[in-house]
């Protein structure tokens, strides 16, 4: 679950991190009476989305005075921003951050996140920060340095040294910095978190060291422990398909292809998304519905998948260890019907009553075309779809 800027900027400055001062907004009259609480009259004028780029999308402006701000923040609140993350359909900004602006010196990159691999947290550093970071990462990677820290209380001193090597710190700065790479380590523990990114951290003209700007991402699986970040859910910003699988406890995330897919087990889904893409088309989607799937979750998925209006065909491929293949069968049947399926079909079943979940299948009078194993499945969808 990502989060907004804003509420990221919160989090850390709770975990003592130095973070610029700023206030939220949601409609135009809120501005005036809430810039009162800033100290300065140069502001810095950000869309809230999540999605980077927003800088050269036009989603941030620095404002010299208030009639400047005003006429900013109408302008940018409701505009659609596009960026390479948005994707060409881009994001309504309904949210704006005003914080105070900051003379910077230099710019750095700072992330900390899970690393599956060695089951450690790594730290990433860079003195190449700013809106270019993943253009420096292809170009130069040796302007990338990543620490790898053991998952333990704190952050050992010969570590934090590292992680901040790059930057060349003085004294009072790597004070500062102590507290930022803290607040990073104890909030990825503490509250779940995958990832937190603080791009640019800034060296101001006064020598101090702020977070100018911060992503944080959160593990879905986690965040029941955590019913202050689940808060901070915003549905604006996520796909209405995705808002409605969550409902139904499915793991779905929409692609660009034109094959549905519904797979019990991520691994069996990215092996079934493969072998599509072997056969020249692109899978539509990402769909677990889990080991123990109900006939309500899996005609759940069914429907989920046919509100893609991409979709050309259907591949189902399921192995039934704790799923049975025949409440499956029954479902994809229910929802067939409820939804008058008019593309094509093709079910591969597997294991605990899949025999029955054929026979269920056979029995429906629907077009729906029966596969031996993955490879024949893959290929009868891809053929039925031309």
């Amino acid at each position: 679950m990502n989060i907004h800027e804003h509420q990221s900027k919160k989090i850390l400055k709770e975990y003592g991190a130095p973070v610029s001062k700023g206030v939220i907004i949601f409609a135009l009259d809120e501005i005036e009476k809430k810039i009162s609480q800033l100290e300065t009259s140069q502001l810095v004028l950000k869309a809230q989305i999540h999605a980077g780029g927003r800088g050269k999308a036009g989603g941030v402006k620095l404002v010299k005075n208030n009639q400047e701000l005003m006429k900013e923040a109408k302008e940018m609140l409701g505009k659609i921003l596009i960026t390479p993350q948005t994707g060409p359909e881009g994001k309504e900004v309904k949210r704006l951050y005003i914080e105070e602006a900051s003379e910077i010196q230099k710019e750095f990159y700072l992330s900390c996140l899970v690393d599956r691999q060695s089951s450690k947290i790594a730290f990433i550093s860079s003195t190449e920060g700013g809106m270019d970071i993943e253009k420096i990462a292809s170009d130069k990677p040796e302007k990338i340095i990543t620490t790898k820290v053991n998952l333990q209380k704190n952050v050992e001193q010969r570590d934090f040294e590292k992680i901040i090597e790059p930057f060349n710190l003085n004294t009072s700065q790597k004070k500062e910095a102590k507290k930022i790479v803290d607040a990073l380590f104890k909030i990825l523990q503490e509250k779940d978190a995958n990832l937190i990114e603080i791009n640019p951290l800034v060296i101001t003209k006064k020598e101090k060291l702020i977070c100018l700007d911060a992503k944080m991402n959160f593990d879905d699986n986690a965040i029941f422990r955590h019913p202050e970040i689940f808060e901070l859910r915003d549905l604006n910003e996520e796909d209405p398909a995705e808002i409605e699988a969550s409902k139904h406890d499915l793991a779905y995330i929409k692609l660009n292809g034109s094959i549905g897919c519904m797979v019990n087990g991520a691994g069996l889904a990215m092996a079934t998304m493969d072998i599509i893409k072997l056969y020249g088309k692109e899978p539509a989607n990402f769909l677990d519905v889990g080991g123990g799937a109900s006939k309500e979750k899996v005609a759940a998925a069914f429907k989920l998948i046919l509100s893609d209006k991409n979709v050309k065909g259907i591949l189902i491929n399921i192995f039934g260890g704790i799923m049975r293949c025949d409440v499956l069968a029954q479902g994809v049947v229910d929802a067939a019907r409820e939804t008058n399926l008019t593309v094509p079909l093709v079910v591969r079943l597997a294991g605990t009553n899949f025999e029955k979940g054929k026979e269920i299948l056979e029995k429906s009078d629907l077009k729906i075309l029966s596969a031996l194993d993955l490879n024949d499945a893959a290929k009868k969808i891809v053929e039925a779809i031309k």
